[in-house]
């Protein structure tokens, strides 16, 4: 199961967000965002918000089975340029220089890690069959099955 996040038009150069974005593409979820938490760039907050936004859009489905925040991937993480704002920047002798103020649209996609969920499964029968076999041999024998030593050394020397 998989779910998306568009956060757009954020004031902050495409190039930059893109630094981030190769960081935590591929990590988990929780993975990324305590990455993203002690980064010391600015564009790091939006970024972390995009990711919350997400996992909750996946948390929230309907279909949504019960979901582990803990196994859940960046499928993708993409950035675009968005609208740029274009002023005018006054220098020496009446001359003018541009002014490009960028922004960008983060696209984010999320979804359970496959690999993460089977292994987790795997883990969860493996300790159903162990308390299966384990309640089994904690059984202890009745007081008919236990058979007394002396009946037994007699028993084998016969």
């Amino acid at each position: 199961m998989e779910a998306k996040c568009v956060s757009r038009w954020i004031r902050i150069s495409p190039r930059k967000m893109r630094l981030l974005a190769d960081m935590v593409r591929g990590k988990t979820v929780s993975e990324a965002i305590d990455l993203l938490k002690y980064s010391a760039k600015p564009t790091a907050v939006p970024m972390e918000k995009a990711l919350r936004s997400a996992l909750s859009n996946l948390l929230t489905k309907e279909d949504a089975r019960k979901v582990d925040a803990d196994i859940v991937r960046i499928k993708d993480i993409n950035v675009q340029d968005g609208p740029t704002l274009k002023r005018w920047l006054p220098r020496a002798m009446g001359r003018a220089t541009p002014l490009l103020k960028r922004s960008c649209h983060i696209y984010v996609r999320v979804e359970e890690d496959p690999k993460m969920l089977a292994k987790r499964e795997a883990e969860e029968a493996a300790k159903r069959a162990t308390r299966v076999r384990g309640s089994q041999s904690a059984k202890r024998p009745s007081k008919k099955e236990t058979v007394e030593p002396a009946a037994a050394a007699e028993a084998v020397q016969e």
